[in-house]
């Protein structure tokens, strides 16, 4: 069975970003795939600082909820992360969480499907999107859409379950997102992956 990892960057488990992932892992549930939430917002999550030890080590050198959760990352078809907008970027703690789990796994992600979710009172929703989609685009992900942007609006949780097309829009992404990941597995037993070329490396290290 097909499986989908969803991350709450948000430190209340029952708020506005879980609310929207909890839409999304009722689809999956009516699609016959497989979910698991994992509560990232709450936790202390430092920041990468660029050691390099995973490189060694095949994990991050801070042994927290990054390296608990990379092993099932590993397993996933598709990750969805959600976040709260704080200053119009996305909590500080899931973007610290990103980035060493991205960065210190050394197994291939191609064609896992992400989606990034994220929630708001009014504004700055479209700038954390962007921001957290680019944790796929860089790791030959496909990022799955919808019918607006994966977004939901409001101050409380039952705010969000006032905005129908917000919820309609998470609705629409998990079907799509569903889709993707059967259609990818098919074409998987008929075609195989496409070829990732490795080894180019602009860096320019001569000044030229």
């Amino acid at each position: 069975m097909s499986k989908i990892l969803l991350l709450n960057g948000s430190p209340h488990r029952n708020g506005c970003t879980a609310t929207a992932l909890e839409e999304m892992m009722r689809v999956f549930e009516a699609e016959g795939i497989e979910s698991e939430l994992i509560q990232v917002g709450a936790s202390a999550v430092r920041g990468c600082i660029s050691c390099n030890k995973c490189s060694e080590a095949g994990k991050c050198v801070f042994d927290d909820l990054v390296n608990e959760v990379a092993p099932k990352f590993e397993e996933a078809d598709g990750l969805v992360v959600g976040s709260p907008v704080y200053y119009a970027s996305p909590n500080g703690n899931i973007l610290s969480f990103m980035d060493r789990l991205f960065y210190s796994t050394p197994f291939s992600k191609q064609m896992k499907v992400g989606a990034a979710v994220v929630s708001c009172r009014r504004g700055g929703s479209t700038a954390s999107f962007d921001a957290l989609n680019k944790y796929f685009t860089i790791s030959s992900m496909p990022v799955a859409s919808s019918t607006y942007w994966n977004q939901v609006h409001g101050f409380t949780a039952e705010d969000v379950k006032k905005d129908l097309e917000g919820l309609q829009t998470i609705r629409n992404l998990a079907r799509n997102m569903s889709f993707m990941i059967k259609a990818f597995a098919d074409a998987k037993e008929t075609y195989g992956y496409p070829e990732l070329e490795r080894g180019s490396f602009t860096s320019f290290m001569d000044g030229k």
